[in-house]
């Protein structure tokens, strides 16, 4: 791979070389602990200081990268392209509609790239930073699937996708200050996106949950999916990869995964029964909330909110269980009066759509007990509502 003739860029990139010939230094950092000053002090005697304080760098990333991959202890990375980088198992996910040969734009520290190459595709990473296609090419290494990925440095917008499927990851800090959420703040911004949904031959496009997709594109399928309750990503599927319904939400590790078009279903309304349901993010992101509800026998408490309830408790990953134990009007001196004679010792505090202050909330409970609560903020026939829940575990 041909080094960057940028100065700023090659001086990142021989240092990126010099880690990784010197693995030892790396492996020293990472066993390390105590006064972190001290021991770069000591290690600055057998090592130049941009090396000693490029190591640290790296070892705290990977750190912090073993909450998204398995074999981040080995992996190289940067601030920015961690924290946009696709989980691990969010990845290989996406990767099981793909096949053939794939071409990943944006590819980053090519963490879709490798997931790609894993289910056997054969993959083109494609990125205008060299430094990130190389963090790519050694990531794959990591994987054991080098021999799978082609690096290349080029501009997105410049690559032809309209005989080859595609992933694009779009970079969502470079116009905007931190995150951006607007899609038309991305780059390749929003345009360019919804050409390649109308021409390119199918793939996916990876965007924020929290980004304002809806109504931006047409004929596609927009997946969202959850890993361990958190809503990790909305994919926009097109062309051939794209399924037969506009609306999917996809909860991880279980793989479960439900699709429809939301004004097919409507759930009923009824009072609070003896089991409450909490639907997981990527349901809620997806309009899916009466979908769940119709597949699980589920009624909603108002129109105004997603919680479900029913007689029954329903082992579902769509949703999280509270079993009720009190309604209670949303009055602070009604509350504490339950609490004061409940034991009760700590207390969870939810709600969707009325605004709380959960912090003071807790602070004027009475919480002298032992048992856990959790307190449910919720609109029932209009009217706010205080339930006062125990949390159900899954199996």
């Amino acid at each position: 791979m041909t080094p960057p003739s940028d100065p700023h860029l090659r001086e990142e990139w021989d240092l990126l070389h010099e880690l990784r010939a010197t693995p030892q230094l790396l492996e020293t950092v990472a066993r390390s602990t105590g006064n972190e000053l001290a021991f770069q002090t000591q290690l600055r005697r057998e090592y130049p200081d941009r090396l000693v304080r490029g190591a640290f760098a790296l070892c705290e990333l990977r750190r912090r990268g073993a909450a998204k991959f398995s074999r981040a202890d080995s992996m190289w990375f940067d601030r920015q392209g961690l924290e946009q980088a696709t989980s691990e198992s969010v990845a290989r996910h996406k990767a099981g509609r793909f096949s053939g040969n794939v071409v990943d734009l944006c590819c980053g520290i090519g963490g879709d790239a490798v997931a790609l190459a894993q289910g056997n595709c054969t993959v083109t990473a494609v990125d205008a930073n060299p430094i990130s296609c190389l963090r790519t090419a050694w990531n794959a290494e990591v994987y054991g699937v080098a021999e799978r990925i082609t690096e290349r440095c080029e501009d997105a917008q410049t690559v032809d996708c309209r005989t080859t499927l595609v992933h694009i990851d779009p970079d969502r800090r470079a116009q905007a200050a931190g995150r951006a959420i607007r899609v038309e703040d991305y780059v390749p911004g929003l345009e360019f996106l919804q050409r390649l949904t109308r021409s390119g031959r199918g793939g996916a496009i990876k965007l924020s949950p929290a980004s304002n997709f809806g109504g931006k594109f047409y004929d596609v399928e927009i997946e969202l999916v959850s890993l361990d309750g958190e809503c990790k990503e909305a994919t926009i599927w097109f062309g051939e990869l794209r399924g037969e319904k506009s609306c999917r939400a996809t909860v991880l590790p279980s793989n479960e995964t439900i699709i429809g078009e939301p004004l097919e279903f409507e759930a009923d309304v009824g009072g609070a029964e003896q089991y409450l349901y909490d639907p997981d993010p990527a349901v809620v992101r997806a309009g899916l909330v009466d979908a769940v509800a119709a597949r699980c026998g589920l009624s909603r408490l108002d129109r105004a909110e997603e919680y479900l309830t029913g007689p029954e408790l329903v082992a579902s990953n769509f949703v999280q269980a509270f079993e009720l134990l009190a309604e209670l009007p949303n009055n602070p001196a009604e509350i504490r009066k339950y609490f004061r004679s409940a034991d009760f010792g700590q207390v969870e505090i939810k709600c969707r759509h009325i605004p709380i202050d959960a912090d003071a909330i807790r602070r004027r409970l009475p919480l002298a007990g032992h048992l856990p609560a959790v307190l449910i903020f919720a609109r029932i026939a209009g009217k706010s509502r205080a339930l006062v829940c125990r949390r159900v575990s899954r199996n």
